[in-house]
Formats: C-alpha cells, structure tokens, sequence
C-alpha cells in the first residue's frame, strides 16, 4: 500500500486531494495533527515517510519544502508554481506529447496552472503541428469560478455582507505579468507571451479558456482544426467536442465536478475561436495532481477520478 503525504492540506487544493484519495484502498493517507502540521521536523518525517508526496503550499514554502526530502524513492507532485519552468522537473500535463512517457518516470512532478492547463491544450498542438508559427502573437481570456483564489477569496465571495462589486466578473491580472506565463509561453513552444487576460466571475467552479485566432495567423485550412485536434488526443483526459448544446451560449461551469476537459473551435473561415472548458479544481488543479499520481503509480489515468469521455 503506498503511503500518501499531503503537505499544506488546509488550503482549498490539498483539502480537496485529501477528500478524494481517503477513499481509495490502495492508499495509506500520512497526517498530521492541527498542532504539527507546521513543524518542519514532522513535515521533514512526513515528506521522507511517503512513497508520494503533494506540495500544496505557496511558492517559496514548496521550495522549503522540497529542499527537506531526502528519501530518493519519495515522488513529490507540487500544485504551487514553484516548480513549472524548473528543467529539474517534468511538468505535469500528460496529454501533450511526450510528457505522459516522463511522468511514468518521474520523481519531481510540477502540476500545471489551471489557466495555463486550458491554454496549452489549445495552443501546443497547433505549433506542434505546424498550424501556427512559434513567433505568432497569441492572446486568451479565461473565466473562472472564484475557488481559484483559495481560502480567502472563496471567504470574501460568500460573505453575505460582500462588496456589490463581486457581483460582476472582475478582469485582473492587469499588468501582464500573471504567474501562469511563463508556462504557458515554454510548453506551448511559443516565442511571446501571449497577451493574457484573466477573469474572475461570481460562480464557485468552473472554467473556459479562449484563445482567438485570425485566419492570416493560420498555416492549415481552419475546416482542419478540428481533425488536428482529434489526431492530438487520442489519449488521455482531453477530447474534443463538435458542437455547443446551450442555445447559442457556452457556460463556463458546464464541467464542475468533472475531471476530464474539453475543446471545441467555433467562429468561421476567418475568425475562429479556440474554446476548452473544465473544473478549475479538478483537472486545473487536484484532479490533475492526481491523474499524475496515477500515471507514476502505473495505474489507469482516471482511476478514483470524475469524468465522463
């Protein structure tokens, strides 16, 4: 039975992987008591204990955190950003290729942003492939549920005195430099940042990422997108979808509570929009960190998760 450590599992993302793997059979769940779980030595015995650890902990915490294990057989899975661009681990996206062969055999795994998750999905494969340049000039939006922002902003959003503002959605990240870029540049194999603009709506969970694209930016017939996509993931928690079924809209929180994620491109032969949705705290976040957890233990991909492919 393989011992599980979740180090930081107050916060919104390790509470969540506590709940879902307290479940499984096949796992011994390593806790610490209220009054411990700050204590470096309990967390150092922790950490070196477990055949698998998460890291659900700010950035410079994780970065503490890692430097204490010792134990060359501990996996450690990192949900902050600390990680991400570091070449030391492998990024934490199976679906893109070449990445579910290296998590198989990793022991440093970085989960990826849930922004970046619902960008990359779109933009890889097509300079993959050859549908676009390095070099194009790239931009997104993003809509997610207010759980992204953790304990505090879940706090500030269901308080029944709130701000009239949280009433709207909320664009931030204004300044360009959202920590999610620079993933987000590097594993779509991109030359720029795209232009990123991300927002927050006052629903729980729930994501949807779009990337626009003119057809001048295109190096393959748009009527083609679709059939490139379905080639790209023929495995895995991604699969695309032909068609909106919501009257003419598209709901941001049509996958909470789900752990897989779609596509879709929409638009016509000169403007088309690049669309995924999914569960900003499911497969942006601990069901992810998961589906690696799974993916290094040799087990199926969606075991004990939520999906419906």
């Amino acid at each position: 039975m393989t011992k599980v450590f979740i180090d930081g599992s107050a916060g919104t993302t390790g509470l969540r992987i506590h709940e879902r793997l307290s479940r499984r059979e096949d796992l011994e769940i390593l806790t610490l008591s209220d009054a411990r779980r700050k204590d470096v030595q309990a967390r150092r015995e922790m950490l070196n204990c477990a055949g698998i650890a998460f890291l659900c902990l700010p950035d410079a915490a994780a970065i503490e955190a890692a430097e204490l294990l010792d134990n060359p057989e501990t996996v450690l899975i990192d949900t902050s950003t600390a990680h991400r661009t570091n070449e030391n681990w492998v990024y934490g996206l199976s679906e893109l290729h070449g990445q579910k062969a290296k998590l198989e055999e990793a022991s440093r795994i970085a989960n990826p942003g849930c922004h970046a998750t619902g960008f990359l999905v779109l933009a890889a494969p097509l300079v993959e492939e050859g549908a676009i340049d390095a070099d194009a000039l790239l931009s997104c939006f993003s809509l997610t549920g207010y759980s992204g922002g953790g304990k505090s902003m879940i706090a500030q959003y269901e308080d029944e005195g709130r701000d009239a503002l949280l009433d709207a959605p909320r664009q931030y990240g204004l300044t360009q430099t959202h920590k999610h870029l620079p993933e987000m540049t590097k594993y779509a194999h991109l030359t720029y940042a795209p232009i990123f603009s991300p927002i927050v709506a006052p629903y729980y969970a729930g994501m949807e990422v779009t990337v626009p694209i003119h057809r001048s930016m295109l190096k393959v017939d748009p009527e083609k997108l679709p059939e490139l996509y379905k080639d790209y993931y023929k495995s895995g928690l991604v699969h695309f979808c032909g068609a909106a079924d919501e009257g003419g809209f598209l709901s941001a929180g049509a996958y909470e509570g789900r752990d897989d994620l779609e596509i879709a491109v929409f638009g016509q032969k000169d403007r088309i929009l690049l669309v995924s949705r999914f569960d900003n705290l499911g497969k942006g976040a601990s069901g992810a960190a998961i589906q690696n957890m799974n993916i290094r233990m040799g087990l199926p991909e969606a075991y004990g998760l939520t999906v419906q492919l």
